[in-house]
């Protein structure tokens, strides 16, 4: 299990990162706290998988905002405030909505739909995202040792990588489960719609 964690873990954050989130980040740093993975390289892949949807998402938003779901969306309330909240806070809100909860998914489609130039979101996306990944793999460095200390003696680092490993399952079963519910969702939709 070691082997397999310390060859493909990299890869199992970067699309943990994209999928799921911080989750996927924190087991990361657990690894890297245990000497299977670099820390900088559980950095670096979260960086790249949560900038990388992020990105997509907002030329999705971008390209498809005349599209009569996007419109209609648009026009419900909470959306249109957070439209307007976009466009008076624009750097703060591209720099902080990863942080908060409920919003990391559809906040890069909402920028899409807004004003903001596409420069200005791929600059502070990439800054955004190095800085959310860095936070989260700390956490999961930090977290190792608690978990060290909770499970203190001999089997401590193999109880941190059980743990880890659990949280990694736990992830993609999250992940897909989500997708599915998703999918479902968008199926009954289209049914709804025709």
């Amino acid at each position: 299990m070691e082997h397999f964690l310390a060859n493909y873990g990299v890869i199992g954050v970067f699309i943990g990162s994209a999928v799921e989130g911080q989750t996927a980040v924190i087991v990361g740093g657990l690894l890297a706290k245990q000497h299977l993975l670099a820390r900088w390289s559980v950095v670096l892949s979260a960086t790249a998988g949560s900038g990388l949807i992020d990105q997509l998402l907002f030329v999705a938003g971008r390209r498809f905002r005349d599209h009569r779901l996007v419109v209609r969306a648009t026009e419900q309330a909470a959306f249109a405030k957070a439209l307007s909240f976009i466009e008076r806070y624009p750097i703060s809100y591209i720099l902080a909505f990863r942080f908060l909860f409920g919003l990391r998914l559809v906040s890069p489609i909402a920028i899409g739909v807004s004003q903001v130039p596409t420069w200005r979101f791929a600059v502070l996306n990439l800054l955004a995202a190095v800085l959310w990944a860095g936070v989260f793999t700390a956490v999961g460095y930090g977290a190792a040792d608690a978990l060290h200390r909770l499970f203190h003696g001999h089997h401590a680092g193999r109880m941190t990588l059980a743990v880890a490993g659990g949280l990694i399952v736990g992830v993609v079963a999250l992940a897909v489960l989500r997708w599915w519910r998703r999918r479902r969702k968008a199926r009954r939709a289209a049914e709804a719609a025709a």
